[in-house]
């Protein structure tokens, strides 16, 4: 394990097919809160408990509440040190002539920051699109508040309890609409999982950015790049996992560092 930012840029300029893994920390340095640790509480509930089917099934109107409350607050938000470090790096990468390195963003995140970029891979979905639970239609919408029963229901300390007719609807068929993102206890959709595969065996430098990466299928990517003889380095304010190269601290002050952007 190396903390050498010269030996990283060794590695770096070395590799062929770089890749990251993303997760909540890269966000956080924008404010979004995380699920886990402070910011995974939302009036009395535990983030984790509404980010279901079953919950939003059971509370179609609470779940909803949640989902408008984070829109509004990531609507606030921009793009920090470290999302910018990652679409100045892959503009250098796409700017060689001839191109002679590929780099694909993965995230975990669903907060459409990075979305700019365009070898990008959202492995949850998009808190900005919406899905139909009758027809199955998805549709972008980055409307606030999405309907406007919802109007006002950020700032509540209780829930409203809305009736369905007065919840966010489908422009095709009425049908209620959910958020287009994976829930806890849902699959990945297996043409996002393709596409990570595919990435995962070429890549030779695994950039693990932001995430603690106990939370699987994405824990095992380390792992697998690391079978194939890859290297991983990790970009987190926490000491976590097994890697070739550790920096530890804000995502915004060692990734463009490491990245030299």
């Amino acid at each position: 394990m190396s903390t050498n930012y010269e030996a990283f840029h060794q590695a770096l300029k070395s590799a062929k097919h770089i890749a990251t893994l993303c997760g909540a920390g890269l966000s956080a340095e924008s404010g979004i809160p995380t699920f886990r640790g402070e910011g995974g509480w939302w009036r009395n509930y535990k983030a984790t408990e509404l980010a279901t089917l079953s919950a939003f099934k059971r509370n179609p109107s609470r779940i909803w509440e949640f989902y408008n409350y984070r829109r509004g607050l990531v609507l606030q938000k921009t793009a920090n040190k470290a999302h910018k470090a990652l679409v100045d790096f892959e503009n250098k990468i796409l700017s060689q002539k001839p191109q002679t390195q590929t780099f694909t963003v993965i995230t975990q995140n669903v907060d459409g920051i990075s979305s700019n970029l365009k070898n990008y891979i959202e492995m949850h979905g998009n808190l900005f699109r919406t899905r139909c639970m009758q027809c199955g239609d998805i549709e972008e919408n980055r409307d606030f508040p999405i309907c406007e029963g919802l109007k006002g229901t950020e700032n509540s300390k209780f829930d409203i309890d809305l009736p369905i007719e007065k919840l966010p609807a489908c422009t095709k068929c009425k049908g209620l609409l959910r958020p287009d993102v994976v829930w806890f206890n849902e699959l990945l959709d297996p043409k996002i999982t393709s596409k990570i595969q595919v990435e995962l065996d070429r890549c030779d430098l695994l950039l693990v950015i932001g995430t603690s990466g106990f939370v699987y299928p994405a824990a095992g990517y380390s792992e697998y790049v690391r079978s194939r003889g890859g290297k991983i380095a990790i970009f987190n304010i926490e000491n976590t996992g097994n890697a070739d190269f550790k920096f530890i601290g804000p995502c915004g002050e060692t990734l463009p560092q490491a990245l030299q952007v």
